[in-house]
C-alpha cells in the first residue's frame, strides 16, 4: 500500500509542516494521488489539537486543519472536546473495498465504490474517526459506536484550511447567485468549489446527512481558513455518526462533475424492497388550476412525451393561510376565482393517457397533516408530492424531512423537495426522493454566468430541480422577468443539469407551443442515464456534457455571456458505427420560427470533431442516434 513513491511524498509533505508537528498516521487513495495524514502539534500536550492534512500528487491541498466535536452536558452548562488526549490513539489496519452497484436510476447505470479505509480509535473515549481515501476524494466522519449513550453535540470544530489566495464559488444560501471571490469574511453553503493558487481544484461537500444538523462553512481569522458551522446542536442516542465530510480533488473542474457519484457511494444502499413504482420523467406545471386547462395540459403532456402534470401552489387555497386544507380542493381565488377544478376527474383522465399527477403541498400542511394526506392522495391516485418551503437545517427538521420521505415511500409517492433543501445523497437509500431544489433556478431568471457555474458547484452534490422556462417570462402584478439566455441555451440545460424529475415549460402553457421543431429534442430526451461523459468546461465560462440512454446520446453545451467557439470530439461514441447527429443551435434572424433555432443533421462516427460557434449566453443541443 505505502510504496517508496508514497514515502517520498510523505517526507516532502511532512517537511512543509510546522517543526513541532508529529505524524500520527496516514492513508492513500487506491491510485496513490491523494493522501490523508493525521498530525498533532505536540503529543505531550493534552490540549494539543488533532489536525489533518490532505495532499494531491505530493502537493498540499488542505493545510493542517482541526478535527474535533464539542460535547455538552444535558443542561448545556458544561462542554468538552470529544477527542481526548491525542497522544493515545490507535490506528486500525487499512482495509480496501472495491465493489460496483447499480442504482434504481442515475447519471450512470453502474457506480464503482473503491476506497482504502482506516479507523482512528481513542482509548478511554466513546468516539472514533473513520477515514476513507477514494481516487475522487477524501471522506471522514465521527462515529459513536457504543450503544445506549445520550449525546449532545454542541458544535463541530472541523476545519478546511486552504492557501490564502484560494478563490471559491460562494453561495450565501442555497438559492443565491453563485459568486467567485476569496475565502474571507463569508458564510457559504456546501458544496464549495475552490481553485487553488497553483490551478488545481477542490470541492468541500457533505454526504449522508441523516441524524444530524445541517452545516455551512464560515471563514476564520484569515483568508482560506474555513470551519463548519452547525445550524443547531444535535441531541440523540448512540450508536450514531456525523455526516461524511468530503474533500474532492481534481486537475480540472470537469473531473469534479464526472466524479460526483462519490456522494452516492457514501450513503446507505436502497432501503426499499420494491422500486418498480418509482418513475423518473419530465413534468409540466398546470398554472391556471381549472378543469378545462388541466385536461388540455394532460393532452399536451401525452403528445409531447411529458410524464407528469403538476398542480402547484393554490389548488387547496393560499398556501400561507393556516386555515387552508390540503385534503380538499379549494382553489385560491387569486389563481382561479371560479374554483372549478375537478381534480379527481383530471387524475382519472391523466391515467387513461398514461400521464401521472403530482401535487404541491406547503410545509404548513405537511407538518400538520402528513399522515392524513399520504393515504388520501394514494386513494385519489396521486403519484407524487412536491414539498414546499420545508424547514431545513436544525437537527429536528433534518430528521423530520427524512422521515417524511420515508413515509411517502410507504404510500407509493415520489417526492420533490423545493426551496432551501440541498442534497447529500439520500436518494440512493430512498430513491422515491427523485429531486430537490436548493438552487437558483429559472424561476429567478439567472444569467448565463450563473448557469455555467452550476454544473461544477451545486450539481456536485446531486440532482437539482431548475424549473426550466422556454418561451416566457414571469409576470406577477408589476413584476416581469424574462429568460436571459438564448433558446438553444435553454434547450441544452436539461442535459447539462441532472435531475430525474425535469420540470420543463415552468412558466409556459400548452397554448404557447407553436410547433417549434427544436422541441422534438425535449420530447425525445429522457431524464436518467446509462452513461455520462463530461466533455469540457470552465466554472462560470462554459460546460458541455454528453449522456447516453440505451444506444442514443444527448449532448448539451452552454456558454456564459461571452460568445465562444468550442471543438468537441465524439470519442464517447462506439467505434465502428455510424450515427445520425441532429443539431439544434441558435440560428440567424432570418429563420422563420420565432425562436430562431436551426435544425441540421449529419452523419458522424466515433472520433469526429464538431465545432460549435456559440452566441453570447447561447448553447447547442445534439441528439445522436445509431443508424447501423
Amino acid at each position: 500500500m505505502f510504496n517508496r513513491l508514497f514515502l517520498l511524498i510523505l517526507v516532502g509533505i511532512t517537511a512543509s509542516l510546522s517543526a513541532h508537528a508529529v505524524e500520527l498516521g496516514q492513508i492513500a487513495s487506491p491510485n496513490g494521488r491523494l493522501t490523508f495524514m493525521l498530525q498533532a502539534a505536540d503529543t505531550t500536550d493534552k490540549g494539543s489539537p488533532l489536525t489533518y492534512t490532505i495532499a494531491f500528487d505530493g502537493q498540499t491541498l488542505v493545510e493542517p486543519s482541526i478535527l474535533n466535536l464539542r460535547l455538552e452536558d444535558r443542561n448545556g452548562t458544561g462542554s468538552w472536546n470529544a477527542i481526548p488526549n491525542i497522544g493515545k490513539i490507535e490506528l486500525s489496519e487499512t482495509t480496501t473495498h472495491d465493489t460496483t452497484w447499480r442504482p434504481v436510476y442515475g447519471e450512470q447505470s453502474e457506480y464503482r465504490d473503491h476506497y482504502n479505509q482506516f479507523y482512528v480509535n481513542f482509548p478511554g473515549s466513546n468516539i472514533r474517526l473513520c477515514v476513507r481515501a477514494y481516487d475522487e476524494g477524501i471522506a471522514f466522519r465521527y462515529e459513536f459506536p457504543h450503544e445506549d449513550l445520550i449525546l449532545k453535540i454542541g458544535d463541530e470544530l472541523t476545519e478546511f484550511n486552504f492557501p490564502d489566495s484560494t478563490r471559491g464559488w460562494i453561495n450565501s444560501h442555497p438559492q443565491a447567485l453563485c459568486q467567485r471571490r476569496t475565502l474571507e469574511k463569508l458564510q457559504t453553503e456546501m458544496p464549495l468549489t475552490v481553485e487553488l493558487p497553483d490551478g488545481r481544484y477542490a470541492a468541500v461537500l457533505d454526504a449522508a446527512l441523516v441524524n444530524y444538523a445541517r452545516t455551512r462553512l464560515r471563514a476564520g481569522e484569515r483568508a482560506g481558513k474555513l470551519r463548519l458551522a452547525m445550524d443547531s446542536p444535535v441531541a440523540t442516542g448512540t450508536p450514531m455518526h456525523s455526516p461524511w465530510r468530503v474533500v474532492m480533488a481534481a486537475d480540472r473542474p470537469t473531473e469534479l462533475l464526472q466524479n460526483n457519484g462519490l456522494i452516492l457511494n457514501l450513503n446507505e444502499p436502497c432501503a426499499l424492497a420494491s422500486t418498480d413504482w418509482i418513475h423518473p420523467g419530465k413534468v409540466i406545471r398546470e398554472v391556471t388550476l381549472n378543469t378545462k386547462t388541466a385536461l388540455e395540459c394532460v393532452d399536451f403532456a401525452a403528445e409531447r412525451g411529458i410524464d407528469y402534470i403538476h398542480f402547484d401552489a393554490g389548488w387547496y387555497g393560499h398556501e400561507y393561510i393556516q386555515a387552508a386544507d390540503a385534503s380538499t380542493v379549494d382553489v385560491d381565488p387569486d389563481r382561479n376565482p371560479v374554483n372549478d377544478l375537478n381534480l379527481i376527474e383530471v387524475i382519472r383522465y391523466a391515467k387513461s393517457r398514461d400521464v401521472r399527477v403530482m401535487l404541491y403541498v406547503n410545509r404548513r400542511q405537511l407538518e400538520k397533516n402528513l399522515d392524513v394526506l399520504l393515504p388520501l392522495y394514494q386513494h385519489w391516485g396521486v403519484a407524487g408530492i412536491k414539498f414546499g418551503f420545508v424547514n431545513t437545517g436544525t437537527h429536528h427538521w433534518v430528521e423530520w424531512v427524512n422521515e417524511a420521505v420515508r413515509k411517502a415511500a410507504r404510500y407509493g409517492m415520489v417526492v420533490d423537495i423545493h426551496d432551501e433543501y440541498r442534497p447529500t445523497g439520500l436518494s440512493r437509500t430512498w430513491p422515491n426522493l427523485l429531486t430537490q431544489e436548493g438552487i437558483r433556478g429559472n424561476e429567478e431568471m439567472p444569467d448565463a454566468d450563473h448557469n455555467t457555474a452550476l454544473p461544477f458547484t451545486r450539481y456536485l452534490s446531486g440532482a437539482g430541480d431548475y424549473t426550466y422556462c422556454y418561451y416566457t417570462r414571469k409576470e406577477f402584478g408589476h413584476e416581469k422577468r424574462h429568460v436571459q439566455n438564448t433558446p438553444a441555451h435553454q434547450l441544452a440545460l436539461p442535459v447539462v443539469y441532472y435531475s430525474p424529475l425535469q420540470f420543463i415549460y415552468w412558466y409556459d402553457r400548452p397554448s404557447d407551443y407553436g410547433g417549434e421543431p427544436e422541441l422534438e429534442f425535449w420530447k425525445a430526451m429522457p431524464t436518467v442515464w446509462d452513461q455520462t461523459v463530461v466533455l469540457d468546461g470552465q466554472i462560470g465560462g462554459y460546460a458541455s456534457v454528453a449522456r447516453r440512454s440505451g444506444g442514443e446520446w444527448f449532448v448539451g453545451t452552454i456558454t456564459n455571456k461571452e460568445g465562444r467557439t468550442l471543438t468537441l470530439a465524439l470519442d464517447f461514441l462506439e467505434k465502428g458505427r455510424k450515427y445520425r447527429l441532429t443539431r439544434y443551435a441558435d440560428g440567424p434572424e432570418s429563420l422563420p420560427t420565432r425562436t430562431k433555432v436551426s435544425v441540421e443533421t449529419q452523419t458522424v462516427r466515433a472520433g469526429d470533431k464538431i465545432t460549435a460557434n456559440l452566441k453570447p449566453s447561447g448553447g447547442e443541443a445534439w441528439h445522436i442516434v445509431p443508424i447501423d
